[in-house]
């Protein structure tokens, strides 16, 4: 588990992480770790992401925008604070509905798929916004979005599904490109999994991949 960075003067980012119900999220890494539940995969890199994020210099507050138990308990027990989802509005309105609740503060805006992120990464992506009112981070595949920022006072604006980045790029945020693996490595598949886990997993996840390889009985 990462440690918890001390603060860093003038700085005071609110991250905000929709999360769905765990068995409707991530379908296409079902049975990606054999032997482990589904849910148990979902919530581990939940964690691992948040872990992170807490941990990151630049980032004051954690929102966690849901409606799933499990997730409520986890995002308790790692300090950061439960905005209630509205069902079935979509990710984007979760994405506003948390930004909402952080107004005045700048706003970052993250998927929990991120379980190999690295705190310093996340910070240099928010560094590197500088003066721009609005910016976002493509993921690995180029196509998507793993991070999307506004400065305070900014309209988050959230545009994530599908293309997300050229929609993102072409509602005015700006691209930022930087030497950040683990923040551009999200998990929608089973390769993406991979590519995570050659980078380094958090704690959660590690030991669930763990178990599966080694054996070794349900990790605590």
């Amino acid at each position: 588990m990462y440690a918890r960075m001390p603060d860093v003067a003038g700085t005071g980012w609110i991250a905000v992480m929709p999360i769905k119900r765990l068995e409707l999220a991530k379908t296409r890494l079902r049975g990606a770790i054999p032997g482990i539940e589904h849910d148990r995969l979902v919530l581990a890199m939940v964690r691992d992401t948040l872990t992170a994020v807490r941990s990151c210099p630049v980032v004051r507050r954690a929102l966690v925008v849901t409606d799933e138990p499990a997730m409520v308990a986890a995002a308790a027990d790692l300090g950061a604070e439960r905005v209630p989802d509205q069902p079935d509005a979509g990710l984007n309105a979760a994405f506003a509905r948390g930004a909402a609740t952080a107004a005045g503060s700048p706003v970052v805006a993250l998927t929990g798929d991120l379980p190999a992120l690295r705190p310093h990464e996340l910070a240099a992506a928010l560094t590197a916004l500088g003066r721009h009112p609005r910016g976002y981070v493509p993921d690995a595949t180029g196509t998507g979005t793993s991070m999307l920022a506004a400065a305070a006072g900014v309209d988050l604006d959230p545009r994530f599904g599908p293309g997300s980045a050229a929609a993102h790029e072409a509602s005015g945020a700006v691209r930022l490109d930087g030497d950040w693996p683990s923040l551009r490595q999200d998990v929608d598949t089973v390769a993406d999994l991979a590519a995570a886990t050659a980078l380094g997993l958090g704690r959660y996840t590690a030991e669930l991949v763990a178990v599966a390889q080694y054996g070794g009985g349900r990790p605590r």
